[in-house]
């Protein structure tokens, strides 16, 4: 494993792993031949989702957990998929806990984005209201920032300051292709 090169995704000066990447290896590498991965929801309402996930060797035998959890108001994606990503992360960290793709760290960049997205690091907008009561609209200077915050890998609190600020379908689309 030391010789296979993780892609990895730059968030605030450090690489982290995807957790792609980390499901791609497993499922590629010789070493883990008849291994799975299952997962087991120990928490889920309509605000929150807890997850285990285990690395299970080739004799049934589980290796490695890892636990994650979302809240489904934290960004615009986990308002529709709050359990497939906390699912994804859970898997995430049970591969890190295995050994794979830790070279820089155990937490993903999947994560990592969403911690920064929860701690309000979000992108600053400044906004103007057209009317009262119409969708909010924002000034070109804000709109090229959260394009390029979207580009450095912060989409999700691209994502969640969007959703915040009503903005229109179109200019949704602008910021996020």
């Amino acid at each position: 494993m030391s010789r296979y090169q993780f892609k990895t995704t730059n968030i605030k000066g450090k690489q982290y792993v995807e957790v792609n990447e980390r499901i791609k290896y497993f499922r590629e590498s010789g070493q883990y031949n008849g291994w799975s991965l299952t997962s087991e929801v120990y928490h889920l309402d309509e605000a929150s989702c807890v997850i285990k996930a285990s690395v299970l060797n080739d004799k049934g035998e589980i290796v490695a957990t890892g636990f994650a959890q979302e809240d489904k108001s934290s960004s615009y994606i986990n308002k529709t998929s709050y359990v497939e990503n906390c699912e994804t992360s859970a898997w995430g960290r049970a591969l890190a806990n295995l050994g794979i793709g830790i070279d820089t760290s155990i937490a993903s960049s999947n994560e990592v984005s969403m911690a920064i997205a929860k701690q309000g690091d979000k992108p600053k907008t400044q906004v103007k209201a057209t009317t009262k009561a119409s969708l909010l609209e924002l000034t070109d200077e804000v709109k090229a920032k959260m394009v390029k915050a979207v580009k450095d890998g912060k989409r999700d609190a691209v994502e969640n300051a969007i959703g915040k600020y009503k903005v229109s379908d179109k200019v949704r689309k602008e910021i996020l292709g």
